[in-house]
C-alpha cells in the first residue's frame, strides 16, 4: 500500500515569506517553492492551497522515506512543538529544489537560444528582401 502525504512549511526568508510544499508519493519526494511576499494569514494559505495547488510545478522526484509516526498523543505534541521551533526545509527537499532549478535553467537556455536563432533568421530574410528590392529596378 502506498502512502501519499503533503507538507507545507511556511517560513520567513528575508525579505519575503516562503512556502515549501513537500509531496511524498510512492517513496518519492517532490518539492515546490512558493513566495508569498507579505506574511500570509492562515485563511490566505488555505485559499492559496484550494485555488493553486494543482497549478504548482513540483520538482522531479527524489528517493525518500517517510518515518512512521507513533500514535502516542504526547509524542505528537512534542513533534509539533519541535517543528514549530525549527524553520526551513529538509536536505532532501533542498536537493529536489536544486534539481528543479537546474532543469528550469536548461529550459530557459534552450528557449533563449531558439529566440536568438529566430532573430538571426529574421534578420537574414530582411537582408535578402532588401537585396532583391535593390536589384529589381534594373
Amino acid at each position: 500500500m502506498s502512502r501519499t502525504s503533503v507538507n507545507l512549511t511556511v517560513y520567513f526568508d528575508d525579505p519575503f515569506w516562503v512556502g515549501v510544499f513537500e509531496r511524498f508519493y510512492e517513496g518519492k519526494l517532490s518539492v515546490c517553492k512558493v513566495t508569498f511576499g507579505a506574511e500570509p494569514k492562515d485563511y490566505d494559505i488555505w485559499e492559496f492551497v484550494l485555488r493553486h495547488y494543482y497549478d504548482l510545478e513540483f520538482s522531479p522526484a527524489v528517493d525518500a522515506t517517510i518515518k512512521e509516526i507513533k500514535d502516542n498523543p504526547k509524542r505528537r505534541q512534542r513533534d509539533a512543538a519541535k517543528q514549530m521551533r525549527c524553520t526551513g526545509i529538509g536536505t532532501k527537499s533542498q536537493q529536489a529544489l536544486q534539481l528543479q532549478r537546474e532543469e528550469m535553467k536548461i529550459a530557459r537556455k534552450i528557449k533563449s537560444r531558439q529566440q536568438v536563432e529566430e532573430e538571426k533568421q529574421r534578420q537574414f530574410e530582411l537582408k535578402q528582401l532588401k537585396k532583391i528590392e535593390k536589384h529589381k529596378g534594373h
